[in-house]
């Protein structure tokens, strides 16, 4: 597989779901204590990728759930967080501004802060009260963040009695660092002719809906805009169809996440309306990848999970056909804003 390190995948993913031992006894404890909701914050990437855990939470348990922008909660506040609150912030680096800021609202707050993070000893890990550090890196970080926080959402419910399947769900889990490789191999073929997909248009439509809107989103938005700078527009399946649907014309990329979640008619709904108005459709669905021992609800909560280790090798061959490398940069993190 090309610029593709296997022992250092599988031991950044195993760190990730080796961690679900001790996300479960932080839940349990929290929940003991009386906490009352759970908020997923972070900021840019980071705080997309929480977003399949907090969908999960929101649609299967009672228990209030809150995705927030970290830099609006430190400007407008919001009066459900408080002492009683369970705060969960990504940030690969530990040093993100604006989530530093928005930890020091909820320790002000009393809220109980869980930092997942690639570093330990970081501004991040000394205002949180517990750090989980899983070491990983921009093209690792994806699969990492969403397996950390998908075990937090599965926490939740267990302790609550709304998911009796939770000591097999996580089994299943914990079997997924080497399941991935397998998935990137047999993917590998096809990466670069997504690669020449994307690297063929300056523009594209990236939709998905349910467990894969989160990806589609971060795949536009950190890796084809940031990494990258192609101008991207996802757009959220049932939003398709008032306004996005316009655009489609003949020559016009659109690239369609589907998974295996209820949520999947949302998608096809949009293939089946754009496959015979542009000559420039390219869907990914998670049904093609094979996942021996895995059942069909594990495999439908890790949608995302898939998506983005798959995009990894179609990111690893686009780099190199348009001569520009993953970590080239104008303004982020090079200068003032």
């Amino acid at each position: 597989m090309l610029n593709f390190d296997v022992p250092r995948f599988v031991k950044i993913q195993s760190g990730a779901v080796g961690l679900a031992e001790n996300i479960d006894g932080l839940i349990a404890s929290a929940l003991d204590k009386g906490a009352e909701n759970i908020f997923f914050l972070g900021t840019g990437g980071a705080a997309i990728l929480m977003q399949p855990a907090a969908h999960l939470l929101a649609r299967h348990s009672r228990f209030p759930v809150f995705l927030d922008m970290s830099a609006e909660l430190v400007l407008g506040g919001s009066p459900q967080l408080g002492e009683h609150s369970i705060v969960v912030i990504p940030s690969l680096s530990g040093t993100t501004k604006e989530s530093i800021e928005v930890a020091e609202l909820c320790k002000a707050r009393g809220a109980l802060l869980i930092a997942l993070v690639g570093h330990a000893d970081t501004p991040l890990t000394k205002i949180a009260d517990h750090s989980l550090v899983n070491f990983a890196e921009d093209d690792t970080s994806c699969e990492s963040f969403y397996l950390q926080s998908l075990l937090v959402a599965l926490s939740v419910m267990h302790h609550r009695a709304e998911y009796p399947a939770y000591a097999d769900t996580v089994a299943q889990i914990k079997r997924l660092p080497g399941l991935l490789v397998e998935v990137k191999r047999a993917f590998e073929p096809q990466a670069a002719a997504v690669a020449d997909h994307i690297a063929a248009s300056s523009y594209h439509i990236l939709c998905g809906s349910g467990a894969t809107w989160p990806q589609a989103f971060y795949y536009g938005m950190c890796i084809l805009e940031e990494m990258q700078w192609i101008r991207t527009r996802p757009v959220h399946a049932s939003d398709f169809f008032h306004g996005t649907l316009e655009l489609v014309e003949p020559g016009v990329s659109i690239i369609l996440f589907k998974g295996e979640d209820v949520y999947r008619p949302l998608t096809e709904r949009v293939e089946n309306f754009a496959t015979s108005r542009t000559d420039r459709m390219l869907t990914l669905d998670t049904r093609v990848f094979a996942l021996t021992g895995i059942s069909e609800a594990v495999r439908a909560l890790i949608s995302p999970v898939l998506l983005a280790t798959v995009l990894e090798r179609a990111s690893a061959h686009l780099e190199v056909k348009r001569d520009h490398p993953l970590t080239t940069r104008r303004y982020y993190k090079r200068v003032t804003y």
